[in-house]
Parts: C-alpha cells; structure tokens; sequence
C-alpha cells in the first residue's frame, strides 16, 4: 500500500511540476556559463598594475559628466588588474559601460550594457526565475513547483529501490542498457541517471527555494543556527540632520572608498552604486570583493554621506564571512552552492550536467508514463 501511494504521487506531481521543472532546469543550463560565454564575447579590458594610486570617485564622475552630460553614475567597480568599469545612465535609459584606466582616468573603451547578449541570458534569468510571468504570480508557481520536484526527487528513489537485489535488478538500477530497445533505454535513463544525479538536484531545488519561499528560508536558517531568527533586512541610514554641515557628497564618497581599500588591502575589488543624492537618509555602500567569480566572502561596508564615517550594520548584513557563525556562513554560500561556482569551473560544469538531467527527468518521466497508459499494452487492457 504504502509503494502505491508513493508512486501514484510520483505520478501526479510528475505530470503537474513537469512542465514547469523543465524550463526551469533547462534556462538553468543555459545560463550556466553565462559569465564565460559574455567575457569570450566581450573581453575584459585589462589594466598592468602599477605602484601608485587609482582614481577617486570624484574623478570619475567628472570624466562621466565629459561623455554623458547630465548622465549620472550609477555603479562602478575596480578589480584587480582590470580597467574600473563604470555604468553610466539609469537603467531604464539605455545605460553605457566605460572602461576607465584605473591611474590615468583616460577611456580604454566605451560599450553599451545591454548588448544582445547580456539581453539573451536576462531573458534566460527572467524564465529561470518566474517562467516569464508577472513576478509575484511566477515566483510561487517556480518555487512550488520546486518544491513539488523535491518530493519527486524522494518518492522517485522510494519507486527506484527494488524489493530484492540480486544481479538483474543492480544492472536495472544502476546501469543502462544501450543494445536494448528504445523504451528500455527510456526507463533507464529516467532511473539510472536520477538516481546518480538525485543529491545534486535535491541541493539545487532547496537552495533555489531560499529565494522564493520565505517559510522555507527563515525555517532552515532557524535550524541551522541554533534557533535563531533570521534578521529582516533595514535600510542604512545617514544623519539627515548632519546635512551640509560637514562633508559634500564627492568628498564622503572618496574618504570611504580610501578608508575601505586600506581596511581591505587583499581584497579583489570594491563596488559602489550611486545612492539616491536627493535623498539626506542615504548611505554609502561599498561592497569588498573577496574573489572574483564567487560571491560569498564579499562585505558590504557602509558610511555616512554627510559625516565620511562608518555606520554599524547587523553581524547578519556586515560581518566577515571568517567571523559569521555556522548558519550565516551557510546562508552566504547560497548562492554560490546554486550556481556551482563554490567550486570554480568545474562546480558550474557539474551543475550544468546535473541541471541538464533534470530537465531530461520530466520528459523521459513522461514518455514512460504515456507508453504505458496509451502504448500496445494500454490497448490490450483497453480491449
């Protein structure tokens, strides 16, 4: 009794979350490597160190307003040995990249953002995350639907385990066989390959739904931090009754990218986004990358606009990563564990090939069922 419950809700939900699973394991796959394929098509533009200061923000925001007259920054970002990369424009308004000599300011090259590519893999994203529906809508029908595969996942190993193991089941269960048929070859793939790949899809699906389901979140992060609950996030603030009185904006801006760039000698690069001048309650966010092409170890440090001094955020949003306990640590490693890129090239590689067998489940899955229900044998019984 309890194999035939387990497998008719392997059935439904199959049959329900299929269509679902397979774009989203599929715009996983394709945006994998997008990173990669974007630098092969757009190199980076890269800068010899040299032994002397780089350029403040204030300067660049000079050379901005000589190309882009009234065009404000939006982001910029220095990197080590690369060219400081700056987005220029509002979003909404066809942003330009520039491509800054990081000790001269002179423009090394000037791009637009959002090229044909960059616009393929936001589009990719977009199905990736809300299967290209109105966002609220498609957030819960993607991180059901995850959650669906999960139980897909647990129920499929349940009908995949065989009542008595001997030499013809192992060969079933953990081998495929090519001479046979194509139907056979259908069945194996569906088992053998979800079977190998199952704790690689069962780590992808949940920590995807970190992003989604605000009950799953808040519930891991509380168990895997003693009991803890997870901060909400608050908006840093500046001294609104400090304006004017002490620093302007270009002259905060440049103390606190100086100050963090001492702080954090080793560091990778640093990001800033423009925040809102208009508003006196906004702060300066710098964002210390600790390693290109990861995300975890990056901190955020900020400042007041007004004052140039450090403003203390919660542990949760500021501390190091050395320093955050077991459960903030995890939580970091999120996104870096769903992507792959925790483990560099070969960790996206592996999350390429695992997302690639996901998406293949709900078809063979599929196909398995409809040859049973409608094939010879269907008939036969329908007879």
């Amino acid at each position: 009794m309890f194999r035939k419950i387990n497998n008719w809700l392997h059935l439904w939900m199959g049959l329900i979350s299929g269509v679902i699973m397979f774009i989203v394991c599929l715009t996983a796959c394709l945006f994998a490597f997008n990173e990669e394929i974007q630098d092969l098509i757009y190199p980076p533009v890269k800068v010899s160190h040299q032994a002397k200061p780089v350029i403040p923000p204030s300067r660049i925001s000079t050379i901005v307003a000589e190309h882009f007259p009234g065009e404000p920054v939006t982001m910029v970002t220095y990197k080590k040995g690369r060219a400081i990369t700056v987005i220029a424009k509002k979003w909404d308004d066809n942003p330009m990249l520039l491509f800054l000599d990081p000790y001269s300011g002179k423009v090394l090259q000037q791009r637009i953002m959002l090229n044909n590519t960059t616009k393929f893999f936001y589009f990719i994203e977009e199905g990736h995350r809300t299967l290209w529906l109105p966002w609220e809508t498609g957030r819960l029908v993607v991180n059901y639907g995850t959650l669906m595969f999960v139980f897909l996942l647990l129920t499929g190993l349940i009908w995949w385990y065989p009542k008595k193991w001997n030499k013809s089941t192992r060969d079933k269960s953990f081998k495929i066989k090519w001479s046979a048929k194509w139907k056979r070859v259908n069945i194996d793939l569906h088992n053998v390959l979800g079977f190998y790949s199952l704790i690689l899809l069962l780590i992808l699906s949940l920590t995807g739904m970190i992003y989604g389901l605000k009950w799953f979140s808040k519930g891991l992060y509380w168990s895997t931090s003693g009991g803890a609950s997870l901060p909400a996030w608050k908006a840093t603030l500046s001294d609104s009754t400090k304006v004017n009185s002490m620093l302007r904006f270009e002259q905060a801006l440049d103390q606190s990218l100086d100050l963090t760039m001492q702080r954090f000698p080793q560091a990778e690069g640093y990001t800033y986004r423009t925040p809102d001048t208009t508003n006196h309650s906004s702060s300066i966010e710098i964002n210390v990358i600790a390693s290109i092409g990861k995300t975890y170890a990056d901190q955020a440090v900020y400042f007041d606009r007004h004052t140039g001094k450090e403003i203390t955020k919660e542990a949760y949003y500021a501390a190091s990563f050395k320093d955050a306990p077991f459960g903030t640590k995890l939580r970091r490693l999120n996104y870096d564990i769903h992507l792959g890129q925790v483990l560099g090239l070969p960790g996206k590689i592996i999350a390429f090939i695992v997302s690639l067998i996901g998406a293949s489940l709900p078809v063979t899955g599929f196909i398995i069922w409809y040859n049973r229900k409608f094939g010879k044998k269907g008939k036969k019984k329908a007879r």
